[in-house]
């Protein structure tokens, strides 16, 4: 792909994201490529259907989540680099609420947007946490899917974007119950 239409790709995945969060599922296309600085015909040409839209915007999400953890692994210290991944998946459980409307109307007409995600984010955070045991920062005996599982609730509880600082303590607390205590 030309680097002008991956440019155009991307602002349209962002502005679909932020569309269909804000407004719902009836949010207009032509919105989208206005929003995006493109035309409608840029718009189908990348994504020939409102639910190829959508549900590409979701796996750009993911995608972005999941691409972080080795960048993060890499920059900070291990027990940070979880840290700031949990302030990531927050925020990608707060778009994907958001969508959950125009989400399921994808699934609706036969699409699954959710196939690999799961597996996805255990394959990102399982590498965070492997780096954390492996440090000595985090307890050997932490799986993966319940940390996944722990997130999510925490994303249930408290993950409206004005509940954000509740949502930070409580990941705060988590981190905190998964660390390697001294003796």
């Amino acid at each position: 792909m030309r680097a002008d239409a991956q440019r155009n790709r991307e602002r349209l995945l962002d502005a679909a994201v932020n569309a269909f969060t804000r407004e719902g599922p009836d949010v207009t296309l032509e919105s989208v490529a206005k929003s995006a600085g493109v035309g409608i015909g840029t718009l189908y040409r990348h994504f020939p259907t409102r639910e190829a839209l959508v549900e590409a915007a979701y796996r750009n999400e993911l995608s972005r989540l999941c691409d972080a953890a080795p960048d993060l692994a890499a920059t900070l210290p291990p027990d940070r680099a979880l840290r700031a991944w949990m302030d990531r998946f927050l925020d990608y459980m707060t778009t994907k609420h958001g969508m959950a409307d125009a989400l399921r109307a994808v699934i609706a007409s036969g699409g699954n947007p959710y196939a690999h995600s799961r597996d996805r984010m255990l394959a990102a955070l399982d590498g965070l946490l492997t780096a954390g045991t492996d440090a000595g920062l985090i307890r050997r005996d932490v799986t993966t899917d319940d940390v996944l599982v722990a997130l999510s609730g925490i994303t249930l509880a408290a993950g409206k974007p004005d509940q954000r600082t509740q949502a930070g303590r409580l990941l705060d607390l988590l981190l905190d119950g998964l660390r390697q205590k001294t003796r």
